[in-house]
């Protein structure tokens, strides 16, 4: 396994650090200041610049208009939007990764105008009593034989997607003769039945928000469909797999900028005549944090690389469930110790020391909790044995 980067990884990761910089970072306090608003021509500006940068549909492949980024390419961009507060980076233009299956006729409608950055869309699959298993969701879809449309119904938890989104990816269970089949629907907000019916605050000020919906008998027509009748657990897994290499992607880049930040003040704040870095109170746990952040961004980049080169499916899912576990933990107690060194400071709104301790919380929660995760961890080592869930390139075929 070779992690050097190209010239051209080189400089995508480059452009992707300059826009954090330049566009995302100087907007953090206001963001923060305004509960998670900004102007719209502000959000123009924030999307403008991201396809300016070609940052826009990153993991989407070229031929439906993405930038036919590879994993490892996906996690150099990633590493750099986590180091920014607030979610910023979720105003990029983009889509969800299932909506590389639509139609030409779905893509006109809904991909094409998510990457020119005029619509959002989310994914609905979480219920009040269902969660993490997709398998046992109580939506439902039912074929109306005499129109040929089909009637949707059930209630959404979590459907996160930016203030602006329009449309969601619809996860149920399609009725038909007698089988339950796992399907996705494309169904816009605004469809007669769809109704909001809570948009809760959460702990964290971002830029996505995540209401709850209830679908009454709301109609679609046939080619709402997305991907194929049957196919939703295989769509939503390539999901998750994706977003939890993003997450752990993320979790690395955060945590590179809290060691930045606290070593800057440590080493700068004096206190007993002394710098309180010299103090081992203080370096010592930021020591403690540059190892987990080493270890959980190469642990990220080598599922990324593992599913570049190849590798089956199962064990990539496995390793991307390791770096997502390793690197939301690591990066919330990184987040923890970082408040500690900046004391009182840590503890206001204004430093984003106390923002990311609210922000990287959830990521131990959404695209599978951290006991999902060692679920997952835990049955590839009975299923495939040690040495692929652990080892390195050489167990690509695992």
């Amino acid at each position: 396994m070779d992690l050097t980067l190209t010239p051209a990884q080189a400089e995508l990761r480059a452009r992707a650090r300059t826009y954090v910089t330049d566009v995302l970072q100087p907007l953090e306090g206001e963001f923060e200041r305004n509960r998670g608003a900004l102007p719209p021509e502000t959000l123009s500006e924030i999307k403008r610049r991201a396809i300016e940068a070609r940052l826009h549909g990153g993991s989407l492949p070229r031929e439906v208009g993405g930038q036919g980024w590879t994993a490892l390419e996906q996690v150099l961009v990633h590493e750099q939007l986590g180091q920014v507060t607030g979610g910023l980076w979720g105003f990029i233009p983009g889509a969800y990764n299932a909506l590389m299956h639509c139609t030409p006729e779905q893509r006109r409608r809904y991909l094409d105008p998510c990457l020119r950055g005029e619509r959002n869309g989310s994914y609905a699959i979480t219920e009040p009593g269902q969660g993490s298993d997709a398998r046992t969701l109580e939506a439902t879809a039912v074929r109306d034989v005499l129109t040929g449309e089909y009637v949707l119904n059930g209630v959404k938890w979590f459907v996160t997607g930016a203030p602006d989104t329009d449309f969601m990816i619809f996860h149920c269970h399609l009725l038909e003769g007698g089988e339950r089949l796992p399907t996705l629907f494309l169904v816009d907000y605004d469809a007669p039945g769809v109704q909001m019916v809570r948009d809760p605050d959460y702990t964290h000020t971002f830029a996505d928000r995540h209401p709850q919906f209830s679908l009454t008998d709301v109609r679609v027509a046939p080619d709402a469909v997305l991907g194929g009748i049957g196919e939703a657990d295989t769509m939503t897994n390539e999901w998750f797999v994706e977003e939890r290499l993003h997450i752990g992607a993320r979790c690395s880049g955060a945590m590179e900028r809290l060691l930045g930040l606290a070593l800057e003040w440590a080493t700068s704040r004096i206190q007993f005549g002394e710098r309180i870095y010299d103090f081992q109170g203080v370096s010592f746990p930021l020591a403690d944090s540059a190892a987990d952040a080493s270890a959980a961004r190469l642990l990220t980049r080598e599922a990324a690389w593992m599913m570049d080169a190849g590798a089956s499916p199962k064990v990539v899912h496995a390793k991307a469930s390791v770096a997502k576990l390793f690197a939301s933990e690591t990066a919330y107690r990184c987040a923890d110790r970082v408040v500690q060194v900046f004391g009182g400071r840590g503890y206001m709104r204004d430093y984003p020391a106390e923002r990311y301790l609210r922000e990287l919380r959830v990521d131990r929660i959404w695209e599978g909790t951290s006991e999902i995760q060692r679920m997952v961890i835990a049955r590839a080592l009975e299923k495939r044995g040690v040495r692929p869930v652990v080892g390195g390139p050489d167990s690509v075929e695992g």
